[in-house]
């Protein structure tokens, strides 16, 4: 027997959660499919070394989806201060929430808790269905509908199908959406560290000559890091034994919080620069890494991506709300207009800062530490600066502005 939904999301991670959420809180018949059941419970030690740091944006978002105060119960880390400095010359980067209307800059939270939040949440959604587990094996697009196969058999089949199955997307590749991009032969090292120093509740990040070193702090007083090496060089600071890997880690911090004391389970995932060429098909949209994948030097991935998971269920809801066929590609469109924009210039961004980092010639680092000076002592311009990295831009959508788009 078929299954029939308005929608069918596929991915329920922190993105194709959150957009779940927002489509069943507009009253869309919604599925969720994913391939395991997320944690909900965990003893609050040790913490998990997948950590995001969340903006003002994606926090609005989070509140308005009724999510906010579960992630709170099991534990958010705001920071106040970001201190961003350059390991070869003088230039430095200092933020502060004192300059802004808000008492933190943003939120450090791993990411089990914000999905464990939005399944809560979904739990209580009378529209919303999810299920688990649940592999996709095959997509086909007919007249009326988007029809999906899973592994057990199991036909479903819905008005609008939306891939948020991350950054190796099965469904896009099913869709027939080629990506554009490249490997940036670096890694992200992760792990969760105690410092001897305290980290004030200060986001840390140093650039070094294979990539940043970012210490994010955590409630418990350790930081979680995020450490860009070349690829090499990540796979043997994997090897390293701890005490080694702590002191090689203490050099590249250059001492800012002491010594490193301890040091949990490590892990290195490679980075690439990777966009879809279209975010839509014919009733089939793209959210998240499966649209788009960016340099993490700024943390600001799944901040894009959950900024497309309220645009696209604030087109549906609208599209439903004015009787017109969730099959119509208008607001699809619109969709794309909206967010590939957007995410393409901070992708750039990202992209052009990492490549900046990476020139070692003399005149080069001058200029480059001349630069963040010059912004640092600017307050205008670091006022904008510090807005723009908070999520607070034009153009968002209603939920990260803490309007109901339902």
């Amino acid at each position: 027997m078929t299954e029939h939904y308005e929608v069918i999301v596929v991915g329920g991670g922190m993105v194709g959660a959150a957009t779940a959420c927002a489509l069943a809180l507009g009253g869309v018949n919604v599925a969720l499919l994913e391939r395991f059941n997320p944690e909900r419970h965990w003893p609050p030690e040790p913490i998990d070394i997948r950590v995001s740091a969340l903006t003002k944006a994606s926090q609005n978002i989070l509140e308005m989806l009724g999510a906010w105060p579960g992630m709170a119960q099991r534990g958010v880390c705001a920071y106040r201060d970001m201190r961003v400095w350059d390991a070869r010359a003088d230039g430095e980067l200092h933020f502060d929430c004192a300059d802004t209307a808000f008492s933190e800059l943003g939120h450090l939270v791993e990411n089990k808790v914000t999905v464990a939040a939005l399944w809560d949440v979904l739990d209580t959604l009378p529209t919303a269905k999810c299920i688990t587990p649940a592999k996709v094996v095959d997509m086909q697009l007919n007249d009326n509908n988007r029809q999906l196969r899973l592994e057990d058999g199991r036909i479903l089949e819905a008005d609008l199908v939306i891939a948020a199955d991350g950054r190796d997307s099965a469904l896009r590749q099913m869709a027939g959406i080629e990506v554009t991009g490249w490997e940036y032969r670096q890694d992200g090292l992760v792990a969760t560290v105690s410092t001897e120093k305290s980290h004030q509740f200060t986001a840390w990040q140093r650039f070094l000559e294979e990539g940043p070193l970012a210490f994010l702090p955590l409630n418990n007083g350790q930081c979680s890091i995020v450490w860009t090496l070349s690829s090499e060089t990540a796979k043997h600071h994997l090897a390293l034994d701890d005490q080694d890997f702590l002191q090689a880690l203490e050099h590249a911090s250059g001492g800012i919080l002491g010594k490193m004391l301890e040091v949990g389970p490590r892990a290195a995932f490679p980075l690439r620069f990777q966009y879809a060429n279209r975010y839509i098909d014919q009733r089939f949209a793209l959210c998240g890494d499966a649209a788009h994948a960016m340099h993490p030097l700024a943390g600001q991935g799944v901040n894009a991506g959950l900024l497309d998971a309220a645009a696209i269920a604030e087109l549906v809801i609208q599209t439903k709300q004015e009787k017109r066929p969730l099959s119509s590609s208008r607001f699809l469109r619109r969709y794309e207009r909206w967010r590939k924009g957007d995410n393409l210039m901070m992708m750039s961004s990202m992209d052009v800062l990492n490549k900046t980092y990476s020139m070692t010639a003399e005149p080069l680092v001058g200029l480059r530490s001349a630069g963040m000076n010059l912004i640092n002592n600017l307050a205008p311009v670091k006022a904008y600066f510090n807005h723009y990295a908070m999520g607070l831009r034009d153009d968002l959508p209603k939920l990260a502005n803490k309007r109901i788009c339902w």
